[in-house]
């Protein structure tokens, strides 16, 4: 089996036109995808740093105005008042009234004993001396501890203030209702599993979690502490076989505590997750776009070329074709110029039989009669055998001539029926019938006469031609019109009855090398040269035609510019 020429071109443009515009693209979504997937992150990483601020200055302004409550009471009433458990309960409840954040309220001396008390559990006289939290506040003036059990055996943290009075140091200490705080910290929502929590330096709960943690617990998960100040740090995090989680931590409480924001990344990424769906669709879109594309496009270029290269063969057999008539043409002036020569004899001859007529008749040898009329008969009729080859074998060597164009004063009443002579014959065999209509006055126009004579034999051939399919050998007819215009010009109109040319044919007739005629029956170039013929003598050439009907071509040729 022969092997398509074009299957090796068409697998090379395919291949081509898919990857040329399917690499810029792959690019141009990679780029577009990166830059879209690297501003969600950053955008959901900058939400979760903004939210770790706000909860962080929540928080530390919960602390700070629970603990400017105490310094309030403690620089606003004496320690002698503020032990009278009358007046303690009196400050107590207004504190109340300011924020119910706090449980219970004690005054303690230097030596640690708790003087004075109110709250649900008995603490008075109670001895701290050796407890952290005494020492600090002794120490540092204040103090805002981790959450402990203590006497209570359960989880709370106090906030304490020391004063100097009397030459002693007193110190105010508050308990913090710790659920109200844990709400008030746990109170974050972000997306379906974000949640806040606290730990001490080191990594026990100081809040309980949602997602499972209680207070004064350790979690199983490990996460590095922040670096020093007030710096958020996020990074994602993941345990074995836990989730993986997006962080976002940073310090509280002079850098004693730390609040941990955290979201699992699913769940914090959920919008990257979610646009890659669409992304996945238009890539495969977009992809399946350009394949067929490529197909269809590489199938039009493959067609172009099957029709190009197929034209260039058709375009060589018709050089050749032509060749051959060029060859053929010099071979019929040739042979119209070795006839003419024998056909000079033959008249001279004739001549001769005349004269030897004339004086047998004079002397009596040939009588008058039927016999010497019969004579007489076929002299004349050679005689008019030997014009009529003389004329045709002079309009083969004036078609036939070559050299440049050669532009004479020519009267069209006389060049045309040369013309007609030259085809009547082959019309007359197809049962065509010719219709020349000239005026009685010359119509005169300069032009080269064997041009308009090849420009002519052309038309006529074609409408036989378009006569001859359309009719068979009955019922043709070619009209030949010559009229005149009046700016002086001529036109010559040969019309038909033939097939007529279709819409689709009309504007390339006059194109080289187009035919509707089969091969070996037609060039191409005989309407696209005397489309040029005409133009060169300044004259124009125009067609009208009707499909089944026929077809008119129009010549218009510029009056004689030639003296007379």
């Amino acid at each position: 089996m022969e092997k398509n020429p074009y299957t090796g071109v068409r697998r090379f443009v395919l291949i081509n036109m898919i990857l040329v515009p399917f690499i810029p693209f792959l690019l141009a979504l990679g780029i577009g995808n990166h830059s879209f997937s690297e501003s969600i992150e950053n955008s959901t990483i900058a939400t979760m740093k903004r939210i770790a601020d706000d909860h962080r200055q929540m928080i530390e302004s919960f602390l700070q105005e629970r603990k400017n409550d105490l310094e309030l009471i403690i620089n606003t009433a004496s320690v002698v008042e503020l032990v009278r458990p009358e007046r303690l309960s009196s400050i107590f409840l207004q504190l109340q009234r300011i924020s119910s954040a706090f449980v219970d309220l004690g005054i303690f001396d230097d030596t640690g004993v708790h003087v004075a008390y109110h709250g649900p559990y008995d603490l008075t006289g109670k001895l701290y001396r050796d407890t952290p939290w005494f020492q600090q506040t002794l120490e540092n003036g204040i103090y805002i501890s981790d959450v402990f059990l203590g006497y209570r055996n359960i989880p709370h943290f106090i906030i304490a203030v020391a004063k100097k009075e009397s030459q002693r140091t007193w110190i105010i200490r508050a308990t913090v209702d710790s659920q109200r705080f844990n709400n008030r910290v746990r109170q974050i929502r972000i997306g379906k599993t974000g949640e806040a929590y606290l730990l001490n330096r080191s990594g026990v709960l100081q809040t309980d979690r949602r997602s499972g943690g209680n207070l004064m617990e350790t979690p199983r998960e490990k996460i590095p502490l922040p670096l020093k100040g007030r710096e958020i740090h996020t990074f994602i995090h993941r345990e074995d076989h836990e989730e993986t989680f997006l962080y976002a931590t940073t310090w509280l409480k002079d850098q004693n505590w730390v609040l941990v924001i955290r979201q699992e990344k699913s769940d914090a990424f959920m919008a990257l997750r979610e646009v890659r769906m669409p992304i996945l669709f238009i890539c495969l879109a977009g992809g399946a776009c350009i394949v067929a594309a490529a197909f269809t496009l590489t199938g039009a270029i493959v067609r172009k070329m099957e029709k190009t290269d197929a034209e260039k063969a058709l375009l060589s057999q018709q050089l050749i074709g032509a060749s051959r008539l060029a060859e053929l043409g010099e071979m019929a002036a040739g042979f119209a110029h070795e006839i003419n020569n024998p056909l000079q004899i033959i008249s001279t001859e004739l001549s001769l039989i005349r004269v030897l007529q004339s004086e047998m008749v004079e002397s009596g040898q040939l009588k008058p009669g039927e016999p010497q009329e019969q004579v007489t008969d076929s002299i004349d009729q050679i005689k008019l055998q030997i014009d009529r080859c003389s004329r045709i074998t002079a309009s083969i060597l004036k078609f036939g001539r070559q050299g440049e164009s050669r532009s004479e004063d020519l009267d069209l009443t006389v060049v045309i029926p040369e013309i007609i002579q030259m085809v009547e014959k082959k019309a007359e065999v197809h049962g065509v019938r010719m219709e020349p209509r000239l005026p009685d006055t010359p119509v005169r126009v300069t032009a080269d006469a064997s041009r308009l004579q090849q420009v002519l034999l052309n038309l006529l051939n074609n409408a036989l031609d378009a006569i001859i399919e359309q009719r068979g050998s009955t019922g043709g007819t070619i009209g030949l019109d010559l009229s005149t215009g009046e700016n002086g010009t001529a036109t010559i109109d040969v019309s038909d009855n033939g097939t007529g040319i279709s819409p689709e044919n009309m504007e390339k007739i006059f194109a080289p090398f187009f035919t509707t005629k089969p091969i070996g029956k037609g060039t191409g170039l005989g309407l696209s040269v005397c489309f040029g013929i005409v133009q060169q003598m300044g004259g124009k050439m125009e067609v009208a035609s009707t499909v089944g009907k026929g077809t008119t071509f129009s010549i218009v040729l510029p009056a004689s510019r030639l003296p007379v």
